[in-house]
């Protein structure tokens, strides 16, 4: 396999984690009667341009379908999230009535209704049409397609080009890189601004974020790669914010590199030179991860094993992606982990890839009262113990594995 970015010949590994459906394909009750698609888990280092990437498998059209089931909203501290990106955006590149906001991967609008609150004219855009279509039911205009250079252009030739784009969370599940981020330089207006959220590849090395890896994340991002596509497809980073979500995550501000016209920041120039010196391109970096991985997933194994034996029940918040990472490569199954409670009412009554872990809302917690609840989504961990510090009623305790085993608070 060659690089997604440079076509370098990929022969540096960085993680193996078997075989396992993409990591939001549901099963409903029929489904399960029928086989499923399990593709490699493997992911490679290009040794030139540092872009870590998943082995080339599955396609965007078989992991990103119309029925997807991850919508945004159903996160409180998501959406507080959006709306401060908003209002600071709005505050710090003069954004009004006058303006055009575009989000690409806009989701269920969960990010540009708050944009349509502060009356600045927006379109969205999103590929898959269940979330779409709870955009549209909040009245935000959505185009239903992946982004690239072609979509780019049909855009400006309609005059919608964009005083500010956003893409969060959205940059590790393209494909083809170089084509996303082609039609940001061409999106954008001449002083245009396009902002890219993402999780920071450092910070998934050092806390054995392993989970995080799954076949919808096409790629592992640092600044200093990202730096490089987006120079070599028309835009200059700027700036940079480090931010807690998702595990820790970078929100990198670019310009087109033909006119933009703002000042590179301190910040960008400094986590530049912290990566440099974290040896991030350097192939000892990437060296160890795999038995990182592995000793995450046997501890989770053996406090799931030892409860069992104990007699203790436990369930599972948040049908989450990385928790799905999580289950299959440690071939966990309903004996174990009983069932996953959600509040995504898509996902309720269906039953998580591979481990067939039955999916139920959160009624399911207090009828039975288990005596654990593992936290799937981590990075959402005092959200969660919040939402549910009832289980402490009956004794219950929270569980997380990553980065490393905790029970309680």
């Amino acid at each position: 396999m060659k690089c997604r970015h440079c076509q370098t010949e990929l022969t540096l590994p960085f993680v193996d984690l078997g075989s396992a459906p993409p990591s939001n394909a549901y099963l409903t009750e029929k489904s399960l009667h029928a086989p499923e698609k399990h593709f490699p888990l493997r992911v490679l280092v290009c040794s030139e341009c540092w872009l870590v990437q998943t082995e080339d498998y599955a396609g965007a059209d078989e992991l990103f379908s119309a029925d997807y089931a991850y919508f945004s909203s159903f996160s409180t501290s998501w959406l507080e999230h959006a709306e401060r990106y908003v209002t600071d955006m709005a505050k710090r590149f003069e954004l009004g009535a006058e303006s055009h906001i575009v989000e690409v991967a806009a989701n269920d609008g969960y990010l540009l209704q708050y944009a349509q609150a502060q009356g600045i004219p927006n379109l969205g855009i999103e590929p898959t049409n269940s979330t779409a279509e709870a955009a549209r039911a909040k009245g935000i205009e959505i185009v239903e397609d992946f982004f690239g250079v072609k979509l780019a252009e049909k855009l400006v030739s309609q005059g919608k080009q964009a005083d500010l784009t956003a893409a969060n969370n959205v940059l590790a599940h393209v494909p083809d890189i170089n084509d996303f981020v082609a039609g940001f330089s061409i999106l954008l207006k001449s002083s245009g601004v396009a902002t890219f959220e993402f999780p920071h590849l450092l910070r998934l090395v050092s806390e054995n974020q392993f989970d995080t890896i799954y076949h919808e994340h096409y790629s592992y991002l640092s600044l200093t790669t990202v730096k490089r596509i987006f120079e070599h497809n028309g835009l200059n980073v700027f700036d940079v914010e480090e931010l807690p979500t998702h595990g820790g995550s970078l929100r990198v501000y670019a310009q087109r590199k033909d006119s933009g016209n703002q000042e590179i920041s301190q910040r960008a120039t400094s986590l530049l030179a912290r990566e440099a010196a974290a040896g991030i391109t350097t192939s000892e970096y990437y060296a160890g991860f795999q038995e990182k991985s592995n000793k995450v997933k046997n501890d989770f194994l053996v406090f799931l094993i030892e409860a069992n034996r104990a007699g203790k029940t436990v369930a599972g918040y948040g049908a989450a992606a990385k928790g799905n990472t999580l289950l299959n490569y440690a071939g966990i199954r309903p004996d174990l982990l009983e069932y996953v409670v959600d509040r995504n009412p898509a996902k309720q009554g269906k039953f998580l890839p591979s481990s067939r872990i039955p999916i139920y809302d959160e009624e399911k917690l207090k009828k039975t009262q288990p005596d654990y609840v593992v936290i799937l989504p981590w990075n959402l961990r005092r959200e969660v113990i919040e939402q549910l510090s009832y289980i402490s009623e009956w004794g219950g305790q929270f569980v997380s594995s990553v980065p490393v085993m905790k029970i309680g608070e």
